[in-house]
């Protein structure tokens, strides 16, 4: 098996998502897609966490590497169904 990467995670999340769209699943199906998502989104949300942390330890602040909080969206809240 091909080791996990958010990008991969991403795309097999979109086939999810358009796989229950579809409602051509059975219940059982639908919520064993659904817990493979779920499972999927808190992986891209991790990565996504762990790139967030690597590029405020990378910005420079007069000539020092400074952390520098990312600005919160309105709200603070994630909407990854967009």
């Amino acid at each position: 098996m091909a080791k996990k990467t958010f990008e991969n995670a991403l795309a097999r999340l979109e086939q999810i998502t358009d796989e229950l769209e579809a409602g051509d699943l059975s219940l059982e199906k639908s919520l064993e897609k659904f817990n493979e998502g779920m499972a999927l989104v808190q992986f891209c949300s991790g990565k996504l966490d762990e790139a967030k942390g690597q590029v405020e330890l990378l910005l420079k602040k007069d000539g020092e590497l400074a952390a520098v909080p990312f600005p919160e969206e309105d709200g603070g809240d994630r909407n990854l169904s967009e």
